[in-house]
């Protein structure tokens, strides 16, 4: 194998845009999931979230290729592509939470007071924050801003035992004072996390609260304490799942991300289509290309992991706001950069329907559409879901584990990237050469399911480090093999619409689809048994696919585009 490392100056550019592009979208678009679930969003909705909008991108993928190849704009809208996403990853600064109540239970006998989170059926589900609030908070003074339920003998008890006059004949029914309890006497008793109240303060005057027999209190309240992690643990949906489709938190997180989605895709079929434009009678070497776009999205992701979990320390969710900044900056830089690249439109005007309606009918084309679908649903569970599995596999795994899960998560990027990515988009064009696009499309397949499987077995987060190295094969090659094939199977002046069809059928039905099923999936079977079955389906597939494959090249070994030579291999 002869590698040429020269340096092609009209290329830099390129290079150079495939950097900076995956640096500012890897900032923050693989945590995108996390943070929606961070905003009180459930597997399901976050997979109806991520089922529209890869569909939103299906529709904006061949539509804006056909607009730019129709009026020879390719440039234009990849440069808008790229302000337009840097805008749309600022926005989500704003993106707006699923409305929460804070309710705790307030009991009062003549021994002591107390606050405890037995209240409305209410469940604790993150055992790390109770360890955090009991373990960890010193002699911290928690201040809470309580307000009860009241009913006639509550307010005896207040007007009688606590000496306020001024209750003794009220119609209110609710009560609102401030409890102050050392954060140390928290403890954990039949399942609810219990207070000890040390005083209260109402309408400025502070005692101990007691309530002697036959005047007990025992009250639902509401409640927002100056601590922001107790909150978070009581903090409860105000919102049933079915309901949340009717809230406007959901429908603009659900903007956010869709823009998002359309205007990355905008930006990388029109950059794809530069791209070999470029590369003009060498299509193979696009992986040379790319590789750089690996790079970015590697080393930024791990770095934008790591400053999430070091901006977040102390508080109770992580933050993603410099994230955010740094990926919006690295958009705008490569928007600078992007506009210096050399790109001459061609001047040829196709006929696109009619071109696009002839490479519909071939069989081989077809086999390689459904391809591309079925790895999408795969890619889908990587994209929006991998991250739900790795951070429940944490908590499990022991508190400690959860603290700089961010840059685990970082690291699990530089593994795709660096060390699976990398290396694959370097070689792809070889391999793509001397292998063929037929068998590396049964071998990405096969290599899906031993990926889905590993990640159903594994019980320690770090596990997962090693294996990402396989989405070398699974995305590197799959994504040179996706592209190159629509390139070299393009009618002249189509190749923009046939890089937008190929983008579409990936992510606007195969991604969109992956996300709907992997949401329900997950809610019924959970993520690792979700893996599971994914892993056995691919494994399935490729045995398919070989087979139809093989089926094709006996029965008409001559019907294969004639631009690409290793397409029947």
């Amino acid at each position: 194998m002869k590698i040429n490392l020269s340096i092609n100056k009209v290329l830099l550019p390129m290079k150079a845009h495939y950097f900076l592009f995956n640096a500012g979208t890897g900032c923050i678009v693989p945590f995108m999931s996390v943070l929606a679930r961070q905003l009180g969003f459930s597997s399901v909705t976050v997979g109806i979230i991520y089922t529209i909008s890869p569909f939103a991108s299906m529709v904006s993928k061949p539509t804006m290729g056909a607009f730019s190849d129709r009026f020879h704009c390719k440039k234009i809208v990849f440069l808008a592509g790229i302000l337009l996403t840097a805008l749309a990853v600022f926005l989500l600064n704003f993106a707006p939470s699923v409305p929460t109540s804070h309710k705790m239970r307030f009991s009062c006998n003549d021994m002591s007071s107390t606050m405890d989170t037995c209240v409305d059926n209410f469940t604790i589900t993150d055992d790390c924050a109770v360890e955090s609030i009991t373990t960890e908070t010193g002699n911290i003074t928690v201040n809470c801003q309580m307000t009860c339920q009241m009913d006639s003998s509550a307010w005896r008890t207040v007007c009688n035992a606590w000496n306020m006059a001024q209750y003794c004949n009220t119609n209110s029914s609710t009560l609102s004072f401030t409890a102050t309890t050392p954060a140390n006497s928290a403890r954990m008793i039949n399942e609810c996390l219990r207070f000890n109240i040390g005083s209260i303060n109402l309408d400025g005057n502070t005692f101990t609260p007691l309530c002697p027999a036959g005047g007990q209190i025992e009250s639902s309240c509401d409640i927002e304490c100056d601590a922001p992690a107790l909150n978070e643990l009581v903090a409860n949906p105000l919102i049933a799942d079915d309901e949340v489709y009717g809230h406007s938190a959901f429908w603009v997180v659900m903007l956010l991300y869709v823009l998002i989605w359309i205007f990355q895709a905008v930006a990388v079929t029109n950059s794809d289509a530069i791209c070999f434009h470029l590369l003009e009678k060498a299509p193979h070497k696009y992986g040379y290309q790319r590789l750089w776009g690996a790079v970015g999205w590697g080393i930024f992701t791990f770095c934008c992991g790591y400053i999430i979990d070091f901006h977040s320390q102390g508080k109770s969710q992580k933050d993603y706001t410099p994230a955010i900044y740094l990926g919006m900056g690295m958009l705008i830089l490569n928007f600078i950069v992007a506009f210096f690249i050399k790109y001459d439109e061609p001047t040829h005007k196709p006929n696109i329907f009619r071109d696009v309606g002839r490479l519909l009918t071939n069989v081989r084309f077809l086999v390689y559409i459904v391809w591309s679908i079925f790895v999408g649903i795969c890619v889908a569970m990587v994209w929006n879901f991998l991250y739900w599995v790795v951070e429940d596999i944490a908590a499990e795994a022991g508190c400690d584990s959860t603290t700089w899960i961010k840059t685990l998560e970082g690291l699990m990027q530089v593994m795709q990237c660096l060390a699976g990515e990398l290396p694959f988009f370097f070689l792809s064009g070889w391999i793509l050469k001397y292998v063929g696009h037929v068998n590396c499309m049964t071998l990405v397949t096969f290599v899906l399911g031993i990926r889905f499987m590993l990640y159903s077995i594994i019980k320690n987060p770090w596990l997962f480090l090693p294996v990402e190295m396989l989405n070398g094969i699974t995305f590197g090659l799959f994504y040179s093999t996706l592209a190159s094939y629509a390139s070299l199977v393009a009618p002249p002046g189509a190749e923009t619409t046939c890089q937008g069809i190929a983008g579409a059928v990936f992510e606007g039905v195969g991604v969109s689809l992956g996300s709907l099923m992997g949401g329900y999936l997950i809610e019924i079977y959970g993520g690792s048994m979700t893996f599971r079955i994914l892993s056995i389906a691919a494994f399935v597939f490729s045995v398919l696919h070989a087979l139809v494959q093989f089926i094709l090249q006996k029965c008409s070994p001559n019907n294969a585009p004639n631009s690409d030579k290793n397409l029947s291999e």
